[in-house]
Order: structure tokens, then C-alpha cells, then sequence
């Protein structure tokens, strides 16, 4: 165990953000946090930390223990001492006591040339091990390699830090955090301000990463690559479970169909029991049979209904108005830019295609569909539109809009002829309801403005949807909620994201930006990862044939017609029929015999629920229920074997005849 909460609580005044909380990191584990937005999740981190206190209540003790001194690392709020030092010196501050280190282990180097002591000797191999084992022969390649990842170029490693961007400082910021390599790395939304390609390195580095990796992120497919460890918090406490995100929801589902159908299972019993009290308890010769039961009741330990899932989200009915005509967009050579041009698009689309469009960041994604809206100019090249093209247009700058105006009013000056009940129920859809429709624009959190901007947007009901990263604000509910309704959509949709998961499940097809250029894909995201995969065992000439649509490709790259046989005639290998038959008839005697002691056992664990000590025992039932169901599964099964040997004998008894 390298770090525990037990009983865990968190109250800023009069509310608790967290209470009941029970959590481990062991080893080198690698855990996920996940929950509703504000459930808690970046308030557990802070607690770990140390940047929040646990609140102790009287009565109630909760305690945090750690496996000796730990180095926590944490990507907190950016604050750099000095805005004019450069990226490269900034990041390089995290080294000097690598760097002193270094200096120590050559200056007892330097001293045994002269001081060939054992105590001079022990102490230069303890410190050159200690060295080693932090990793000082390879820190400077390290180094190198992530500020290539994080897309930093020579140029800007002499920049100073006011130079960057928010975004860019995040990364720097994150860049020092992985290279100080603390014991219990704290990553909240780590994937934010990142591509796709960077995203899939980060993934590697931190599945392999030495130490303890504790990260919130709503990006599934980042967390089932890297985590073995989830801590849901829901209603304000947290729960264990094994495994990655996929892996988590199927127990969890799992778990509440069990516990609920275990809740019936007693309320039926228990019902059951009462009714006979009920009928018995007033009839002299069955007081004591009424008594049993009624003890039966009391005993029982009650199986609560699981809590239903937190599941609240936004929903709309936004099918397109009008359609359009079956040409939707045309892009022919169009030059995309500002003083200098980024890349050059070719796309023709049609209606009801949903285009998912990926590529490293400052590649010309988002000023592509800048361009296409008319929000900036086109350096060359041409777009044009179907006949009934009706846009609904939403960007980043959503998300961080300010304004005075509550929520109610921002909406109904958009929708003037709409009645109050009408702008409510609007609203309510999104999630605005009560006193929320009265807050200000201003007080929102970044996912409430990107709900409301996209209320507004939909309440037109376009016929072509243009998304700029609409996910990002979003909890993982709220991004499946977007994905049913885009993929339900019967307009057409373009789309950025650098979310894997999103793309997968909507896009129909993807457009690339690669290095000035584009590429586009008729086919969705997986797809487009099988071809990358392909294309990589291409190049490293472990190519292995495939069907292509033509038919079949040899090594060689010769098509095949899909009609002829690529097969040898096969030569049906002689055999000792004598031989086999007996081989079989063991098995098939061993499954017998096996099969008999399975239906031996099912008739006892039969008699045994009968047994009247057991009867007022549900839990003992329930339990000797378990294993008879088991044990009628392991019989089918077995039963499933024995045939299957029955029907070879069979076959082996007639080739063996016809031979004779």
C-alpha cells in the first residue's frame, strides 16, 4: 500500500463535496477517477495532494497513511516565478538536482583514481546506483523526446514563457511534472490541448511510467489504454473496481442487475414469510410455525435497492427543418490560412455523411471550418454549397462566452417569440432548469455554456451541423448523450475532435490533416486505424496478405481472382482408425463418469436447500441456490461435451465398418 484514505470527508461550508471515502493507490497501479461533472472528482486529487484538508467531524475519524515520504506530483494552476525566462531554461530547472547529483558521482570519480578505500568505493557505487536508478543516463534524452512530442520546435525552446499560449503553458507546465518523475503522478484532464498523435504517445509513456498514476479524464478511450483501476464517485462517496473503463461499466452494470435482482429476490421472500404469519399467527397449532418465520424476517440481512444511476442529461428532438439537396458541400483546391497558408482541402459531400476531420494541432482543422463559415477568408481555391444548406455553427469561443444576461434572458432575445413556458422547457431540455435559468452567463462553467450554446443552435434544427471540439466541457455522460443524438442526426455533420471514442462512434468517414496536406477516408475510425496498422507492417516488411476489394493480394501485391482456389488440394493425412476409436471411447467413458458425479452432487445440494435448519437462513439459500444453479450450467456444458465425443465415436464406429 503506497498511499491510503480512510473515512475520507471534504465539506466547504455547509456542503459536502465528499464524505464516506475509502481510497488505496498500491504499487505502481495506474487509476482512474471518473463521475459527473462537479461530482468531486478534482477535489479528491486536491485532497491527495495535500491542497485540501480532510474535514474531521466529532465521532467521525478519517485518517490518511503513506508508505514513508512521497513525492506527489500535481498539474495545478500555471504559475511561473519569472514570464521572461525561456521554455527551455524553465523546463531544465527541474534537472539540477539530476545535474548535482552528476556532478558528485564525477567528482568520486575522480577521487578514487587517487583513494581506492572501501569506504570511498561503497560510497561512489551507492550514489552512481541511486544515480542510475533515477534515470541520470538518460534524463537529457527524455527531455529531448517530449519536448518533440508536446510539439515544441528549436525555435520556440529560446522563447520566453509570456510568448505561449494558455494551452502552450499547460504542456510546459505538464512537461516539468513528468520529467520531476514524482512517486504519485496527479493528472487532472491531461488530454486537454492535445492531438490526437500526442495523445497516443502520453498513452504509452504513462502505461510504462515506473510509479503511481492517479487522472480524471472523460476521454475513454485514453483511459481503457492506460488505467487498471477505477474509483467511481457517486452521491459523494467513492467505490473500487478492477480494471479499465470498459471493464468498469460492465461490473458496475453487472453489480446493480445483481443487487437489484437480489432486492426482488428478498422483498418477495420476505412478503412471502409475513403472508404466513399473517394467516398463522392467530391459530393456536400454528403459533409456533408463525413465530419461526417472523424470526426468519428479523434475521434476514436486508439487501437495500442499489441507487439508481446518476445518469441526468440534456436531450433534444433537432432533425433537420428542411432537407437538402444531395450535394451538401464542394471543396475544390481550397487554400486555408492566415498570412501564410496551412493546408489545402478537397472534399465533396454528401447529404446525411457525417465527416469526422483529425490532425496535429495548428495543422488548419479549425481554420478550415472557419473558413467554410465565412468567419475568415480563403487564401485560393473554392467552396460552395447545396441548394437548402441551412448551418449550424459552433466553436470553442462558445464555451468561454461572457455575459450579463441570465440564462433566460441570453435565450429569449435569440427566440423573442417564444412564450416563457416555451423558452423554460427549451431550456429545461438542457438541463437549465429551477433558479439555474436565472443565473448569470458569466457564472457558468464551460460545460453549461457549451450546453446552452448548443440549445441555441439546435432549437433552429440546421441541416448541416459544423462542430468545433463540442465535447470538450463535457462529462462522459454528456458526451454519449451527443453521440446518440449525432449519429441519430439525418442532416449532415462535420466535425473536429481529438476524441477517439467520439470519432469512432460518429464519424462515416475522416479527413486528415497531415503537414500542409489533407487526405480524406471513406470509411470511420476504425477502419482508418486497421490501415494505419497495415501501412506500418508495410514498412517494416511484415506485410501479410489480405482481401482488398478486388479480391485476394499476395505477398507479392499480384491480385488474385476473388473465383480461384488459393489452396493445395489438402491430402487427408493417414490415420489409425483402430487407434482413435479407443482414444475417443476413453473420453468419452471419462466424461460419463464425470458427468454422473456432477448430477450426483446436483441431487445433494437439492436435498440439502430442503434441510429445515436452513429454512429461515435466505442468505444460506440463496447461497445453496448459487451453487445448484452453477452446478445445473457445469451439466449443460459437460452434457454439450459428452455429445459431441458420442457423435465422433459414432462416426469413427461407421468409417471403421465400411473398412472392414
Amino acid at each position: 500500500m503506497l498511499y491510503q484514505i480512510n473515512n475520507g470527508a471534504v465539506v466547504f461550508g455547509d456542503d459536502v463535496i465528499l464524505h464516506d471515502i475509502n481510497f488505496e493507490i498500491r504499487n505502481t497501479e495506474k487509476i482512474a477517477v471518473v463521475g459527473r461533472n462537479g461530482c468531486g472528482k478534482t477535489t479528491l486529487l486536491k485532497l491527495i495532494s495535500g491542497e485540501v484538508e480532510m474535514y474531521h467531524e466529532d465521532g467521525e475519524e478519517g485518517s490518511i497513511a503513506m508508505a514513508g515520504r512521497l513525492q506527489i506530483g500535481y498539474l495545478k494552476q500555471i504559475a511561473f516565478d519569472d514570464p521572461t525566462v525561456t521554455l527551455e531554461k524553465e523546463i531544465r530547472k527541474v534537472f539540477a538536482p539530476m545535474l548535482a547529483m552528476k556532478a558528485e558521482v564525477e567528482t568520486l570519480a575522480k577521487e578514487l583514481e587517487t583513494d581506492h578505500s572501501d569506504e570511498k568505493v561503497k560510497a561512489y557505487t551507492t550514489l552512481e546506483e541511486k544515480f542510475r536508478d533515477l534515470g541520470g543516463y538518460y534524463f537529457e534524452k527524455e527531455y529531448e523526446v517530449l519536448i518533440r512530442k508536446f510539439g515544441f520546435s528549436e525555435e520556440e525552446r529560446k522563447k520566453p514563457l509570456r510568448d505561449f499560449s494558455g494551452g502552450q503553458q499547460t504542456k510546459i507546465a505538464f512537461i516539468k511534472l513528468l520529467l520531476s518523475k514524482p512517486d504519485i503522478l496527479l493528472l487532472d484532464e491531461p488530454t486537454n490541448h492535445l492531438d490526437v498523435t500526442t495523445i497516443e504517445w502520453l498513452e504509452g509513456y504513462l502505461k510504462n511510467y515506473p510509479k503511481a498514476v492517479v487522472l480524471v479524464s472523460h476521454d475513454r478511450m485514453f483511459l481503457d489504454n492506460i488505467v487498471d483501476v477505477v474509483y467511481e464517485i457517486e452521491y459523494g462517496t467513492a467505490k473500487r473496481y478492477p480494471g479499465n473503463y470498459t471493464q468498469f461499466m460492465a461490473r458496475k452494470k453487472e453489480n446493480y442487475e445483481k443487487q437489484l435482482k437480489d432486492h426482488i429476490a428478498q422483498q418477495k421472500e420476505i412478503e412471502r414469510l409475513q403472508r404466513m404469519v399473517d394467516r398463522f399467527k392467530g391459530k393456536p397449532t400454528k403459533v409456533s410455525m408463525a413465530r419461526s418465520k417472523q424470526k426468519a424476517i428479523e434475521h434476514m440481512e436486508i439487501i437495500e435497492a442499489p441507487d439508481r444511476y446518476d445518469n441526468k442529461t440534456f436531450h433534444a428532438n433537432f432533425q433537420p427543418q428542411v432537407e437538402t439537396g444531395n450535394d451538401v458541400l464542394f471543396v475544390s483546391d481550397l487554400e486555408i490560412g492566415y498570412e501564410q497558408p496551412l493546408s489545402t482541402v478537397t472534399v465533396d459531400l454528401k447529404r446525411g455523411e457525417k465527416l469526422g476531420i483529425l490532425g496535429g494541432n495548428g495543422l488548419g482543422k479549425s481554420t478550415f471550418l472557419k473558413t467554410i463559415v465565412d468567419r475568415i477568408p480563403a487564401l485560393s481555391g473554392e467552396y460552395k454549397y447545396g441548394v437548402n444548406v441551412q448551418i449550424g455553427y459552433f466553436d470553442q469561443q462558445m464555451a468561454m462566452y461572457q455575459s450579463k444576461k441570465t440564462v433566460l434572458d441570453d435565450y429569449w432575445d435569440e427566440f423573442p417569440n417564444l412564450t416563457e413556458t416555451e423558452v423554460r422547457n427549451a431550456l429545461g431540455a438542457f438541463l437549465f432548469t429551477g433558479e439555474d435559468v436565472f443565473k448569470n452567463i458569466s457564472m457558468l462553467s464551460g460545460g453549461e455554456k457549451v450546453r446552452l450554446a448548443l440549445c441555441k443552435i439546435l432549437k433552429r434544427r440546421p441541416n448541416v451541423l459544423i462542430l468545433d471540439e463540442p465535447t470538450n466541457h463535457m462529462d462522459i455522460i454528456g458526451k454519449e448523450t451527443l453521440e446518440n443524438m449525432l449519429k441519430e442526426f439525418k442532416g449532415t455533420l462535420i466535425f473536429v475532435s481529438h476524441d477517439r471514442y467520439f470519432v469512432k462512434q460518429v464519424a462515416t468517414q475522416l479527413l486528415v490533416f497531415e503537414d500542409g496536406t489533407t487526405n480524406l477516408y471513406k470509411f470511420g475510425y476504425e477502419e482508418y486505424q486497421e490501415k494505419l496498422a497495415r501501412d506500418a507492417e508495410k514498412e517494416d516488411g511484415s506485410y501479410k496478405p489480405t482481401m482488398d476489394l478486388g479480391g485476394l493480394i499476395s505477398n507479392k501485391g499480384v491480385a488474385i481472382s476473388a473465383g480461384a482456389s488459393t489452396e493445395m488440394p489438402a491430402k487427408k493425412p493417414n490415420i489409425n482408425i483402430g487407434k482413435e476409436r479407443s482414444k475417443v471411447e476413453k473420453k468419452v467413458k471419462r466424461a460419463e463418469e464425470e458427468l454422473a458425479l456432477k448430477e450426483e452432487k446436483l441431487e445433494e445440494l437439492k436435498a440439502e436447500l430442503l434441510r429445515p435448519e436452513f429454512q429461515s437462513s435466505y442468505s444460506k439459500l440463496t447461497e445453496i441456490q448459487g451453487q445448484i444453479d452453477a452446478m445445473e450450467e457445469e451439466i449443460m456444458v459437460a452434457m454439450e461435451e459428452w455429445e459431441a465425443l458420442s457423435t465422433q465415436l459414432e462416426e469413427l464406429l461407421e468409417e471403421e465398418n465400411a473398412n472392414k
